[in-house]
């Protein structure tokens, strides 16, 4: 008898805590987040950014880089459309263009008396074209209906072409490439209206992993190939994008 109720006495201090713990309901901090609507459901929303920079050198010396002669440029177009399905929550595609565009006379680097190296006729050119698909989600800055944060995840499907040489004439020696690349990351950022249709956003960078894929061609004949894989969740301040998007 004694034993049959040491039996039940410790089976009842082991179910007893899996008991108060069921009968005990946690509760979900409701952040009213999505009560406070900031994009209705049923809009379009349509924008992108532009950039454009250029640079040209003659006889620059910059440390141990001597005589440099050059010039070049970047220029990205990135237009993007989408629909809000519900209030702030937004899905569309972005597509994306980017020229690079590098021409070097005369590359000079000077590390001493005993090492010093010169480069001439450097050549580079570079496009690449690039889609994803977003799924856009907003928050108003308290009740503002003008300040709002947004985050956008995105899944980008890049294909680009580009060839660079060294020398000419007979010592001439070029390199065509061709490359494919997946990312999947978020694009953090800031949206201010400026009209009722109208807003001025600032977004980072996608943040996330990337996969590239590389295969060259030097002189037409020997053929190279690069694999790479990254992750990157570092906030980079030189990255800025700023553009605009229109409500419809």
């Amino acid at each position: 008898m004694i034993k049959k109720i040491l039996i039940v006495g410790l089976l009842f201090l082991i179910t007893a805590p899996a008991i108060q713990a069921q009968k005990r309901k946690i509760q979900r901090i409701d952040r009213e987040i999505q009560e406070r609507v900031f994009i209705p459901k049923g809009q379009w929303m349509t924008g992108g950014s532009v950039s454009y920079s250029e640079h040209e050198e003659e006889n620059l010396n910059f440390l141990v880089l001597k005589n440099i002669e050059g010039n070049g440029y970047n220029f990205k177009v990135s237009p993007y459309i989408g629909y809000f399905f519900r209030n702030n929550l937004a899905a569309g595609v972005r597509f994306s263009y980017n020229r690079n565009y590098l021409d070097m006379g005369n590359f000079e680097l000077n590390l001493g008396d005993d090492f010093n190296i010169s480069l001439k006729d450097l050549y580079y050119l570079e496009h690449k074209y690039e889609v994803s698909g977003f799924l856009r989600s907003y928050m108003p800055v308290g009740r503002s209906k003008i300040f709002g944060l947004f985050n956008e995840c995105r899944l980008s499907y890049g294909y680009s072409t580009g060839k660079n040489s060294t020398g000419s004439g007979t010592e001439y020696d070029g390199t065509f490439e061709r490359a494919h690349s997946l990312q999947i990351g978020i694009a953090p950022g800031l949206t201010a209206f400026v009209t009722n249709f109208a807003a001025v956003e600032v977004s980072m960078d996608v943040m996330g992993f990337e996969f590239k894929w590389q295969d060259q061609k030097t002189n037409q004949v020997e053929t190279g190939m690069r694999r790479t894989s990254s992750g990157n969740f570092k906030i980079n301040l030189f990255s800025i994008n700023i553009g605009m998007t229109f409500y419809l």
